[in-house]
């Protein structure tokens, strides 16, 4: 069952279900705001710059907010929050996966760094600086978590599926990675934000930080449909790699090592899950997906 196609925009075909509909929205209202930003010239270090940046980060979780409920009825909107609230999704294994995978990974890229005679990945200002570490882990925590909650009930909560629904997961991962990726892109020109700032335009960095997106999409698409598609999860996922990343300060070279650690996982994760479902127990590639319609979709507006 693919639902009911009657719900298009405007005299079109296109339904409103269609994920690329919702990607458009998203950006419209990220690009929105941090368009503005950049064309007002605005830091990052100032007030309304702050604002219209956090305003932008928003985009895609009103986009997901809102195309869950133009798109499902009553039994999918309920399972949406559900899945953002109920961390009972999780099992207590894939807990410690979400929790420890991004602490092993970013050390390890460190290890080998020094093991090929580079210096070791140093500590960030804001714990090195840091009169009381407590208070300073606070807002550095707060935010680390804040910016997944925004992005993930988008690119998870809704895109995931309706992608998973026409593709395999890993091709699904990558299509939404890629559009992950290129979402960032502006904030490589606002002063005084960590991507300007730390990262630079164009710089290994630069590189090595959309290819990671990419890589870090398929391990998210992994933990999801491992956890009975849990946003939740996504979101502590996502704040954990926040969270590491902002911790520690790679060199150049260790920051390549580092993304290629990610590829070695997401190989691993294809090889012994597979790439149709990303998923231990495997099944028939149709009936699959055909389940998940029938399960998400059975109260869908549309498709």
């Amino acid at each position: 069952m693919e639902g009911d196609e009657s719900k298009t925009i405007g005299n079109t075909s296109v339904s409103v279900g269609n994920p690329w509909i919702f990607f458009g929205v998203a950006f419209a209202i990220t690009l929105g705001f941090w368009v503005l930003t950049i064309l007002l010239g605005l830091s990052a270090d100032t007030p309304v710059g702050i604002l219209l940046l956090f305003l932008g980060l928003t985009g895609p979780g009103i986009a997901g907010i809102a195309f869950v409920y133009f798109v499902y009825d009553d039994p999918g909107q309920k399972d949406f929050w559900d899945r953002i609230t109920n961390v009972r999704r999780i099992p207590a294994h894939w807990f410690l996966v979400i929790l420890l995978l991004p602490l092993i990974v970013i050390p390890s890229a460190a290890i080998i760094e020094i093991a090929l005679g580079g210096t070791s990945a140093s500590l960030a200002d804001w714990v090195t600086g840091a009169d009381n570490l407590l208070l300073a882990i606070l807002p550095t925590l707060f935010m680390a978590t804040l910016v997944p909650l925004l992005e993930e009930t988008g690119w998870r909560g809704y895109a995931l599926d309706r992608l998973q629904f026409r593709h395999s997961a890993l091709i699904a991962s990558l299509i939404l990675g890629v559009v992950w990726s290129l979402w960032h892109f502006p904030m490589f020109f606002v002063e005084g934000w960590h991507h300007h700032e730390n990262i630079g335009f164009l710089t290994l960095e630069f590189w090595m930080f959309h290819i990671g997106i990419v890589w870090l999409s398929v391990v998210f698409t992994w933990v999801y449909n491992n956890t009975r598609r849990s946003i939740i999860g996504a979101i502590v996922l996502h704040a954990v790699i926040n969270f590491t990343a902002q911790t520690f300060t790679l060199t150049g070279r260790a920051e390549v090592f580092h993304i290629t650690l990610w590829f070695v996982v997401i190989v691993l994760i294809t090889l012994i899950w597979g790439g149709e479902n990303l998923q231990k127990r495997q099944q028939d590639a149709t009936s699959t997906r055909c389940e998940a319609r029938r399960r998400y979709l059975m109260n869908c507006h549309c498709w």
